[in-house]
Protein backbone atom coordinates (compact mmCIF):
# COMPACT_ATOMS: atom_id res chain seq x y z
CA UNK A 1 0.00 0.00 0.00
CA UNK A 2 3.21 2.28 0.14
CA UNK A 3 2.05 3.60 -3.67
CA UNK A 4 -0.85 4.24 -3.16
CA UNK A 5 -0.89 7.99 -2.41
CA UNK A 6 -3.51 10.35 -0.65
CA UNK A 7 -4.93 11.92 -4.31
CA UNK A 8 -6.27 8.57 -5.16
CA UNK A 9 -7.84 8.29 -2.37
CA UNK A 10 -9.25 11.79 -1.07
CA UNK A 11 -12.82 12.70 -1.71
CA UNK A 12 -12.70 16.08 -4.13
CA UNK A 13 -15.49 18.78 -4.04
CA UNK A 14 -14.57 19.56 -0.30
CA UNK A 15 -18.19 21.77 1.43
CA UNK A 16 -16.69 24.83 2.63
CA UNK A 17 -17.97 27.78 5.11
CA UNK A 18 -16.93 30.60 6.49
CA UNK A 19 -15.92 31.53 10.03
CA UNK A 20 -19.15 33.59 10.08
CA UNK A 21 -21.55 30.99 8.95
CA UNK A 22 -24.41 30.51 11.76
CA UNK A 23 -24.28 27.25 13.23
CA UNK A 24 -27.59 26.29 12.34
CA UNK A 25 -26.70 26.68 8.55
CA UNK A 26 -23.90 24.69 9.14
CA UNK A 27 -25.92 22.00 10.54
CA UNK A 28 -27.84 22.29 7.84
CA UNK A 29 -25.88 21.68 5.37
CA UNK A 30 -24.17 18.46 6.58
CA UNK A 31 -27.48 16.78 7.14
CA UNK A 32 -28.30 18.34 3.47
CA UNK A 33 -24.84 17.04 2.15
CA UNK A 34 -25.08 13.98 4.30
CA UNK A 35 -21.27 14.86 5.20
CA UNK A 36 -19.17 14.73 8.60
CA UNK A 37 -17.78 17.74 8.21
CA UNK A 38 -17.31 21.42 7.11
CA UNK A 39 -14.13 22.83 5.96
CA UNK A 40 -13.90 26.54 6.99
CA UNK A 41 -11.92 29.14 4.64
CA UNK A 42 -11.68 32.70 4.14
CA UNK A 43 -12.48 34.48 1.36
CA UNK A 44 -9.17 33.24 -0.59
CA UNK A 45 -9.70 29.51 0.06
CA UNK A 46 -7.31 29.22 2.98
CA UNK A 47 -8.00 26.65 5.37
CA UNK A 48 -8.90 28.79 9.04
CA UNK A 49 -10.78 25.69 10.45
CA UNK A 50 -12.69 22.54 10.39
CA UNK A 51 -16.41 21.97 11.75
CA UNK A 52 -17.23 17.77 12.13
CA UNK A 53 -20.57 16.00 13.13
CA UNK A 54 -17.93 15.79 16.90
CA UNK A 55 -18.52 19.58 16.84
CA UNK A 56 -22.32 19.58 17.32
CA UNK A 57 -22.03 16.96 20.27
CA UNK A 58 -20.09 19.42 22.26
CA UNK A 59 -22.73 22.24 20.95
CA UNK A 60 -25.64 20.56 21.93
CA UNK A 61 -23.93 19.03 25.37
CA UNK A 62 -23.43 22.82 26.14
CA UNK A 63 -26.49 24.61 25.26
CA UNK A 64 -28.43 26.51 27.44
CA UNK A 65 -31.28 25.61 28.24
CA UNK A 66 -31.61 22.09 27.83
CA UNK A 67 -34.02 20.53 25.50
CA UNK A 68 -34.90 17.26 28.11
CA UNK A 69 -35.55 15.57 24.85
CA UNK A 70 -35.00 11.63 24.65
CA UNK A 71 -32.20 9.86 22.53
CA UNK A 72 -35.52 7.58 20.93
CA UNK A 73 -36.71 11.01 19.40
CA UNK A 74 -33.86 11.26 17.20
CA UNK A 75 -31.97 7.55 17.26
CA UNK A 76 -31.95 5.47 14.15
CA UNK A 77 -33.64 2.49 14.33
CA UNK A 78 -32.98 0.79 11.17
CA UNK A 79 -29.49 -0.23 12.37
CA UNK A 80 -26.89 -1.85 9.82
CA UNK A 81 -25.58 -4.46 11.73
CA UNK A 82 -21.99 -7.23 11.59
CA UNK A 83 -21.37 -10.50 13.15
CA UNK A 84 -17.53 -10.91 14.99
CA UNK A 85 -16.78 -13.27 11.97
CA UNK A 86 -17.56 -10.90 9.25
CA UNK A 87 -14.51 -9.95 7.27
CA UNK A 88 -13.00 -6.46 7.59
CA UNK A 89 -13.83 -6.08 3.51
CA UNK A 90 -17.75 -7.23 4.06
CA UNK A 91 -17.44 -4.61 6.74
CA UNK A 92 -16.04 -1.52 4.79
CA UNK A 93 -18.20 -2.19 2.46
CA UNK A 94 -21.24 -2.03 4.32
CA UNK A 95 -19.94 1.57 6.01
CA UNK A 96 -19.47 2.64 2.34
CA UNK A 97 -22.97 0.74 0.66
CA UNK A 98 -25.03 2.71 3.94
CA UNK A 99 -22.66 5.77 4.62
CA UNK A 100 -22.22 5.20 7.89
CA UNK A 101 -19.14 5.36 10.21
CA UNK A 102 -19.98 2.56 12.75
CA UNK A 103 -21.16 -1.05 12.85
CA UNK A 104 -22.75 -2.35 16.49
CA UNK A 105 -21.52 -6.19 16.27
CA UNK A 106 -23.52 -8.23 17.18
CA UNK A 107 -24.20 -12.06 18.23
CA UNK A 108 -27.68 -14.00 18.54
CA UNK A 109 -27.13 -14.83 21.98
CA UNK A 110 -25.23 -12.30 23.86
CA UNK A 111 -26.54 -9.02 21.89
CA UNK A 112 -24.47 -6.51 21.25
CA UNK A 113 -20.47 -7.37 21.77
CA UNK A 114 -18.98 -4.32 20.31
CA UNK A 115 -18.07 -1.76 17.70
CA UNK A 116 -16.33 -1.43 14.63
CA UNK A 117 -15.52 2.49 13.11
CA UNK A 118 -13.99 3.81 10.39
CA UNK A 119 -11.70 5.10 12.87
CA UNK A 120 -10.86 1.10 13.93
CA UNK A 121 -10.51 0.54 10.04
CA UNK A 122 -8.11 3.16 9.63
CA UNK A 123 -5.94 1.64 12.57
CA UNK A 124 -5.52 -1.16 10.61
CA UNK A 125 -4.13 -0.24 7.66
CA UNK A 126 -2.06 1.97 10.02
CA UNK A 127 1.60 1.39 10.66
CA UNK A 128 1.16 4.04 13.82
CA UNK A 129 -2.03 2.43 16.13
CA UNK A 130 -3.49 -1.07 16.70
CA UNK A 131 -7.01 -1.01 16.03
CA UNK A 132 -8.90 -0.94 19.29
CA UNK A 133 -11.65 -3.33 20.98
CA UNK A 134 -14.17 -0.92 21.28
Amino acid sequence: MDDIFVARLMSSGTVTVSPDTLVEEAADILLEKQIGSLVVVDTHNQLKGILTSTDFVRIVAKSQPKANTTVETYMSDQVVTVDAQDSIRDAADKMITFDIQHLPVVDDEEGVIGMLSTTDLTAYLSDVEDPSTA
